[in-house]
């Protein structure tokens, strides 16, 4: 499996991502909104994009498909409730199913609610997984749920799917937000040494060379998944006075994502 990450320069912060199999040059285009970087990267690979995969609905991933099918005759693949908002949409995916790419590439589908209520991530059979997660999972922080999510589902994402994973996953979001993200970790958490050296080696990082991140990493920087640490529930009884003595992680997740919604 080869991956191409593409840094579209947007004012979105859009990556969007070309996985390719080295046996037969097919390559599947995730959320390709720049259809026109996408295509000259798999033109200078010598790639042919097949299949496209929305990872949810909104115009950021899925504005770049129609020209996408124009050039390249590809099938749109997404969640299978999506498909009243995903125009022209081909195949509609669920929990468990595979997308293969080519001969040898396999990627399992999560369904992954939160960010919005049909939302896939992707997960490589690779011997180091790779996860593709759209706007679910960033380096160091979480979607929101403004445009037709639920945090409550979004915590649930993260308790009994994201957490579970290799810490050895690779990261690969939907967007370049790590910068930021890592000073609401050390607003949440000031003594994270790691957030705050990793902040001070990526803050001034060309996106179009970005690092990528592992589960393992996320664990340590993303105060996401750091639910249980006495600094982040003392920071956080200090916004929310009625928080119990011991919270419970879901209430945690809840709160910190309510604070990051205004922060």
């Amino acid at each position: 499996m080869i991956v191409e990450q593409i840094w579209t320069g947007n004012a979105y912060r859009n990556f969007n991502y070309l996985i390719a199999c080295p046996d037969s040059g097919e390559a599947l285009a995730i959320d390709p909104l720049d259809h026109k970087k996408c295509l000259a990267a798999a033109r200078e690979r010598g790639w042919e994009i097949t299949q496209i995969l929305n990872t949810h609905e909104h115009g950021d991933h899925i504005g770049g498909n129609k020209a996408m099918v124009a050039a390249t005759g590809a099938r749109i693949l997404a969640h299978r409730n999506a498909k009243d908002r995903i125009p022209d949409m081909d195949q509609g995916l669920g929990a468990g199913d595979v997308v293969t790419v080519g001969r040898s590439v396999e990627l399992e589908v999560l369904d992954t609610p939160g960010h919005t209520m049909s939302h896939v991530c992707l997960l490589s059979r690779t011997d180091q997984p790779a996860l593709f997660c759209g706007d679910t999972l960033f380096n160091a922080g979480a979607g929101n749920c403004h445009n037709g999510g639920h945090p409550n589902e979004l915590y649930h994402t993260f308790a009994e799917q994201l957490a579970g994973l290799g810490n050895d996953t690779l990261i690969y979001p939907g967007h370049d937000y790590i910068a930021n993200n890592l000073r609401f970790t050390l607003d949440r958490e000031p003594d994270n040494n790691a957030a705050a050296d990793l902040l001070d080696r990526v803050e001034d990082q060309d996106p179009a060379h970005a690092m990528v991140s592992t589960l393992g990493l996320e664990k340590e920087i993303n105060t996401f998944f750091r639910l249980h640490s006495p600094t982040v529930i003392a920071r956080l009884r200090e916004a929310f006075p009625d928080l119990p003595e011991q919270p419970g992680a879901k209430e945690v997740f809840l709160k910190l994502r309510e604070l990051r919604n205004g922060w």
